[in-house]
């Protein structure tokens, strides 16, 4: 008997890799998941909503190189869109299956009738629809070079009744090619570079996702020039650990810190990274950039040196021209202000916080301590995320993933949901929101359906926390931004989850500890103070500067009790800051 469309494009996915797919079955995904069925080597998760099933292949692909979600005809794969522009925008490879009807209605306004050309344009590398049984296996082969080689989605377009059609004879290569070419300046950009270190004592280190790889080259280069090390959210894990000179995070998530150690640098080297802040980046210093796509050099920033090549490869090729400083002066300034601030971020987890009134700093802070040196955290966009980038510490073996370029509510638990079962033998811990879990409620029942042992944290603070925070820093009133939740271990429980509630904060070790112990799925509902705004750190360390500034020209008018008055009145705030 001949093998049918769906049955190649099936053993196609299967010789690819391809564990399992992502989606919600119907009308013309039937015959694709009856194939799923009889093969027998791929597995078809069912989610509740596509999207989930999209950010759960995001979470897939990150960290095992490639995954698949698919969606049915019309509102099936235009579900799929809000986590494949998550995939995009991350550059993490997923093949996207994007059933639709039948081709002899296209053209025709058909029921569920969707352009998936016009519609998926924007959110992937590749983006093709197969009308003839010829074309669908060179189709899906060009998808997955694509989504491997230029690191993104690849949506393959998927007529009803072109899978029912016996396949046609497979004309390409069914090997997926996965290259690592070594990228570096040429010798006399290398040469360019290395003066410019050479020439500045004050030298800064900003790291990305690119410089993840990189880990000993950049702690090896840190300590050759004495340069504090500060990294984006998505480089964290792979710098942090084992760096004497890390000085954390700048943006919106980060700490006063690392945007000080940036603006008070002569030089600053950005590494690996498409840092999107540009008023978090020095508009007044030389600012040297190294990324993999040199059309991207000098979008943020006043670049005077742009550079194309891996930050591994380049940093070996540099880190023998570099000169051994001496003068460590700079680096001890930056350490000693770290210091500070993480001697500050201490305090919020010292102090528990109230009934019902739990400092998320402790709760984030507590999970950091009693989870496992290899552990896969998600955090939902908001508040959440500013947790996890404060409070998660890297330890060279954790992953934490999270909508960080796309900016997504409610990924935190289909990440979940992807990581456990590409990784079932480490623990997931999904940090999430009461507005990012509400969003994608439904599927909770996934995790019970598929027995997932996904431990979710879900920091109620009963508002949108991010956006009340952007409302008030705006001088507006945080209208709309309060939830009326239902009970969510309550509704954990319904759907076949352990649900505990924690509302004293003397219970939060306790019940994190039990449900890391505990072999299946737990979701614990966290009462959290809706006050607990971070602020950004560069209001932060401009108010600093701009108080010592002020404070500075009354000593010098002579204005020595004045001086001390705006000490005195200010130093609860300043030290909050400070």
């Amino acid at each position: 008997m001949a093998q049918t469309v769906a049955e190649q494009l099936v053993d196609m996915l299967v010789k690819a890799g391809i564990k399992r797919i992502y989606a919600v079955t119907g009308d013309s995904l039937n015959e694709v998941n009856d194939a799923v069925r009889r093969n027998g080597e791929i597995q078809w998760i069912h989610v509740r909503h596509e999207e989930a099933g999209a950010y759960a292949a995001a979470a897939e692909s990150e960290l095992s190189g490639l995954a698949c979600c698919a969606g049915s005809s019309g509102p099936g794969h235009v579900h799929l869109i809000n986590g494949l522009y998550d995939a995009h925008r991350a550059g993490t490879p997923v093949i996207a299956i994007a059933s639709t009807v039948m081709s002899t209605e296209f053209g025709t306004e058909y029921f569920q009738e969707t352009n998936t050309i016009k519609l998926f344009e924007d959110c992937s590398c590749y983006n093709q629809i197969a009308t003839t049984p010829a074309q669908l296996p060179r189709m899906l082969q060009s998808a997955i070079q694509n989504a491997l080689g230029k690191k993104g989605v690849a949506v393959l377009g998927l007529p009803g009744d072109l899978t029912k059609m016996d396949a046609a004879e497979i004309t390409s290569s069914t090997i997926n090619f996965v290259t690592k070419p070594v990228i570096r300046p040429a010798d006399s950009e290398l040469a360019q570079l290395a003066a410019l270190i050479n020439k500045y004592d004050k030298v800064t280190i900003f790291c990305g996702i690119g410089a993840v790889e990189a880990h000993d080259e950049v702690v090896a280069l840190s300590q050759k020039v004495h340069a504090p090390v500060g990294y984006s959210f998505r480089g964290k894990m792979g710098i942090q650990y084992d760096n004497p000179n890390e000085v954390g995070m700048t943006g919106l998530l980060g700490l006063p810190s690392a945007f000080h150690a940036m603006h008070e640098s002569e030089l600053l080297l950005l590494l690996g990274t498409d840092f999107p802040y540009a008023q978090f980046i020095p508009d007044n210093i030389a600012i040297a950039q190294l990324d993999t796509k040199p059309e991207r050099i000098g979008r943020r920033a006043k670049v005077e040196l742009g550079l194309c090549g891996t930050t591994i490869d380049t940093l070996q090729a540099l880190l023998p021209l570099i000169e051994q400083k001496s003068d460590d002066s700079f680096l001890k300034t930056q350490l000693e202000f770290y210091g500070k601030v993480k001697d500050n971020m201490q305090t919020y987890v010292d102090d528990k916080g109230g009934k019902e009134l739990i400092h998320p700093e402790f709760v984030a802070a507590t999970i950091d301590k009693l989870a496992k040196k290899d552990a896969i955290f998600t955090v939902d966009t908001g508040m959440c995320c500013v947790w996890g980038a404060r409070y998660i510490n890297a330890t060279g073996g954790r992953t934490m993933l999270g909508s960080f370029n796309h900016g997504s509510m409610a990924n935190a638990v289909p990440h979940a949901i992807g990581a456990a079962l590409t990784c079932p033998d480490r623990q997931v811990i999904a940090l999430a929101g009461d507005g990012g879990v509400s969003m994608l409620l439904g599927d909770l029942a996934t995790i019970a359906q598929y027995k997932l042992p996904v431990k979710i944290v879900v920091f109620n603070n009963r508002s949108l926390g991010m956006v009340k925070l952007e409302m008030e820093v705006a001088g507006l009133p945080d209208w709309q931004t309060d939830m009326v939740n239902p009970d969510f271990a309550l509704v954990a429980q319904a759907m076949g989850i352990k649900g505990v509630t924690v509302k004293d904060p003397d219970q939060v070790e306790q019940a994190l500890r039990e449900a890391f112990m505990y072999p299946g799925p737990v979701l614990l509902d966290v009462y959290t103070d809706p006050n607990a705004l971070a602020m950004p750190p560069k209001i932060e360390f401009e108010q600093v500067k701009g108080m010592a500034v002020a404070m500075s020209k009354m000593i010098l008018n002579g204005d020595m009790k004045e001086a001390l008055d705006t000490v005195k009145s200010n130093y609860k705030h300043i030290k909050d800051l400070i």
